[in-house]
């Protein structure tokens, strides 16, 4: 028995309802909410550098729009533009889309690469989602505290030739009622900046003293696999562990992402040796 359509797969008319709907309902939300949300920027870097990581803005290959990968890095520049400097006090909680604000051409979005329905089309604002999860990577790296997350596929493009980064995971973001946000429950200041620099993507979270912890994320069985709808996922577990920086030692490993996820690039480049 076929699966009944949402209403917001009934027609392009139905999702942007869909979407406004959600959209209000979100502000209505945050006008509500006890949190405190970080809005200081300051140019000046706090001294010490937590964690950092930086990726490729356009992605070239087979099957993969130049003009829609172009428009994605356009938007992370302008995205960068509103984050890049932000501090985040004890106990404030950093969101994506409070700074970001919404993404419109009369904002000065392009358009790039976005997810409806399970399928990439063109959309503006498109892109954000690689910001999104390239500071998600940060913050995995120290001890703040996610308080909202969303995934989609990781299998969007084929993997690089200089390898496979641990946790690639996708983070979901759609303005605002799919956000990314996290709080600072320690005790002192972070800044998280985000720049772009020769078709580069580079963050940094820093703060005022070293935190006694790192982490470490590990990723393990990862594959691919045929499933019976005739469609391929990409599988992996993957952990983080926390590791004291006086000794060494591993103080905890915890599972935060059972990964199955839709691939969503040519399955002719998967590669055979990965397929279970």
């Amino acid at each position: 028995m076929a699966r009944r359509k949402l209403f917001c797969e009934l027609c392009p008319a139905a999702y942007k309802i869909s979407l406004h709907k959600e959209i209000v309902r979100r502000h209505i939300k945050n006008f509500f909410s006890s949190e405190h949300f970080a809005r200081q920027h300051e140019s000046e870097p706090l001294p010490v550098v937590v964690s950092t990581h930086s990726n490729g803005l356009i992605k070239r290959g087979p099957g993969i729009s130049l003009t829609l990968q172009e428009g994605k890095a356009e938007n992370i520049r302008l995205a960068c533009s509103k984050i890049n400097g932000i501090i985040v006090k004890p106990g404030e909680t950093f969101s994506f889309w409070g700074l970001v604000g919404k993404t419109t051409k009369r904002n000065g979005f392009s358009e790039g690469r976005v997810i409806q329905n399970g399928k990439l089309i063109a959309g503006v604002g498109g892109g954000l989602c690689n910001l999104a999860n390239s500071i998600h990577r940060l913050v995995l790296h120290s001890p703040l505290t996610v308080t909202e997350l969303h995934h989609h596929s990781d299998a969007l493009a084929p993997d690089p030739e200089s390898g496979r980064i641990p946790y690639s995971a996708g983070t979901s973001v759609n303005y605002n009622f799919i956000d990314y946000r996290f709080r600072n429950d320690t005790t002192q200041p972070v800044q998280l900046l985000a720049w772009c620099e020769d078709e580069r993507l580079h963050v940094e979270l820093r703060t005022t003293e070293a935190f006694p912890t790192e982490y470490r994320i590990v990723e393990e069985d990862h594959h691919f696999h045929l499933a019976s709808n005739g469609k391929y996922y990409r599988l992996s577990k993957i952990y983080r562990e926390t590791i004291e920086k006086a000794s060494g030692k591993v103080l905890s490993k915890d599972l935060i992402w059972d990964n199955k996820s839709e691939v969503m690039f040519d399955s002719s480049l998967i590669p055979q040796e990965l397929i279970r």
